[in-house]
């Protein structure tokens, strides 16, 4: 039986986190005695300025191990007196993380030889028979341990990162360059994703349209060139039928540019109008207690819209369902089909919605493993 993909990826992060907390383990012993006699050499004004370097290549060690096994993401202008400030809690920290992983070592070491005693019918220490609760208590008294380390291990995370981000937050300036640096993504992205909106209604209006405008004024020219009149009745029925094959085109463009219902009525009728016109079932939850602004909306209908779309036109799915819920102070749709998968962020239409997504400060995924499915999933701010 596969292994669910949301399943992969929190085991993937855990054993990741539990790596880094190893790594961090080993580094503060290291620290520890770095604290001890570096605190001594501090009394010598001459050793100063070398004992806060040396502790900023630590911290640095340390700012680096955070980021890549945890994703804590912190400034690099801090000072070096501020370093080994910090190295002073980060090794106790650490040797608490390395007292955890002793104590899991010797828990899995005695759980291994209490297995073996029960299993030879000895009771857990040996010499005496088991009785009948021995594995009924050994299991109890293990899953605890095995729920507390856990909780330890956890624990000693949450520490470690809230630790960096005390002494290794961003300054203000730094968070105004960051948010001056997404602002300029945000603004490179609005602008490609406004012209590949220009581009996909350009190619609409000349494939579709403009093609059939084109058959329906040969079909009036002959019909007003023939002489019969039989054949000239035949030439304007065809006319005819090519003007409504033509106005439905124009309305399906007109949708796709921009649906009247979702001004008029909202985001639940204009999914639903989408669903109806998707051409296989579409099941659709929609749990919004208060409207989002008109910019969300705009922004939630696209992500779906542009989702069936593209599941319509390569996935070969027969079911798709759309979820549209409140999340705080976020909104948060997915879109879910039961198609053939591959689907890439970065290919086709998809990489406009991340575009789109993204200028509205919002996040955006996308997990399609082969042979499916596929969720398309787009999370929103809402205040």
């Amino acid at each position: 039986m596969p292994v669910p993909a949301a399943m992969r990826r929190y085991l993937r992060k855990a054993l990741r986190g539990t790596l880094g907390l190893a790594i961090g383990a080993t580094t503060a012993v290291a620290e520890f005695f770095y604290v001890l006699f570096g605190g001594i050499a501090l009394a010598v004004p001459a050793l100063r300025p070398p004992v806060f370097a040396g502790a900023r290549v630590l911290s640095e060690v340390e700012r680096r191990r955070l980021e890549k096994y945890f994703g804590e993401e912190n400034a690099t202008n801090y000072t070096d007196r501020r370093a080994m400030a910090y190295l002073v809690p980060r090794c106790v920290i650490g040797l608490l993380c390395a007292a955890i992983f002793i104590l899991i070592l010797l828990g899995a070491g005695s759980g291994v030889i209490i297995a073996a005693q029960l299993f030879e019918g000895q009771s857990p220490g040996g010499g005496a028979p088991a009785d009948w609760y021995d594995p009924l208590t050994t299991a109890l008294f293990g899953g605890l341990l095995v729920f507390l380390s856990l909780q330890g291990l956890i624990g000693a995370a949450t520490l470690d990162a809230r630790l960096a981000k005390r002494f290794f937050g961003p300054s203000k300036s730094e968070q105004l360059r960051r948010r001056l640096s997404e602002l300029t993504t945000s603004r490179a992205e609005v602008v490609e994703a406004v012209n590949g909106e220009r581009r996909r209604i350009e190619r609409d209006l000349h494939d579709g349209v403009q093609q059939r405008l084109v058959a329906l004024g040969m079909l009036l020219g002959r019909a007003r060139r023939a002489t019969d009149p039989e054949h000239a009745s035949d030439l304007l029925r065809q006319a005819h039928e090519e003007s409504q094959r033509a106005l439905v085109d124009l309305r399906e463009v007109s949708w796709r540019v921009y649906p009247i219902a979702l001004d008029a009525d909202g985001l639940h009728p204009a999914l639903e109008a989408l669903a109806e016109r998707a051409g296989i079932p579409v099941h659709l939850r929609v749990d919004l207690p208060e409207r989002p602004t008109a910019a969300i909306e705009t922004v939630v209908y696209f992500v779906a819209s542009e989702a069936v779309t593209n599941t319509i036109k390569h996935a070969a799915a027969t079911r798709i369902d759309i979820e549209a819920e409140r999340d705080g102070d976020r909104v948060r749709v997915r879109i879910t089909d039961d198609g053939t998968g591959g689907a890439r962020e970065s290919g086709g239409g998809l990489s406009g919605l991340a575009r789109r997504v993204a200028a509205a400060d919002g996040q955006f995924s996308v997990d399609s493993p082969l042979g499916g499915p596929t969720v398309v999933t787009a999370v929103l701010p809402c205040e």
